[in-house]
């Protein structure tokens, strides 16, 4: 299960992102899990404020969760279809594992709001880096469950907001690699 960590570099370069959808059990046991949150901790925070937080959801709240998502969907928009509602209940039911990330910025600090918000940013990179070094892929998902109020409140504080869903598990085919910008697209040397 365990990928070989002998070149740290080679490990980096082959992750990517898992589809949700497509991550089947197993996913990290609880040991596995912690070790890949402890690593999420280990992020750039400028200030020491620790601006994030992890909420885990458990397989048996994974109904609790599909019944909230459908619920605040209804709510707002109450002419939603059957394929909708569906949608939100395979939403809440992919993959083994399910971490949702929140952006806990620290109100009153000097530290700027967006360094904090970068801060949860890096915390899940790390996250997703820790569990596929243990072996596994993870999917970071926003989308509208990540922006409701009613879906925000029912993890978050006030001022918090849904970073993402992190969803964790075994590739259940093989996954491809996905085009990557160019180097000479995106990294300039500075000419001034």
């Amino acid at each position: 299960m365990f990928n070989d960590l002998s070149s740290p570099i080679a490990l980096l370069r082959t992750r990517r992102s898992g589809k949700p959808r497509d991550l089947i059990a197993p996913g990290p046991d609880d040991d596995q899990l912690r070790q890949i949150l402890e690593i999420a901790l280990r992020t750039p925070d400028h200030g020491k404020l620790a601006p994030w937080r992890f909420v885990i959801v458990r397989q048996d709240q994974r109904a609790a969760l599909a019944r909230l998502l459908e619920d605040a969907y209804r709510a707002e928009k109450p002419d939603a279809g059957r394929l909708e509602i569906e949608t939100m209940h395979q939403f809440a039911h992919q993959a083994p594992t399910l971490v949702v990330a929140l952006s806990s910025p620290v109100p009153g600090s000097k530290i700027p709001v967006w360094e904090q918000e970068l801060s949860a940013g890096a915390a899940i990179m790390n996250l997703l880096h820790a569990a596929h070094a243990l072996g596994f892929a993870g999917g970071w998902l926003t989308g509208w469950p990540s922006y409701n109020a009613t879906v925000c409140d029912a993890f978050g504080r006030e001022g918090e907001r849904i970073a993402g869903f992190v969803f964790i598990g075994t590739p259940g085919k093989a996954q491809e690699e996905r085009p990557r910008p160019n180097y000479n697209t995106v990294v300039f040397d500075w000419d001034r």
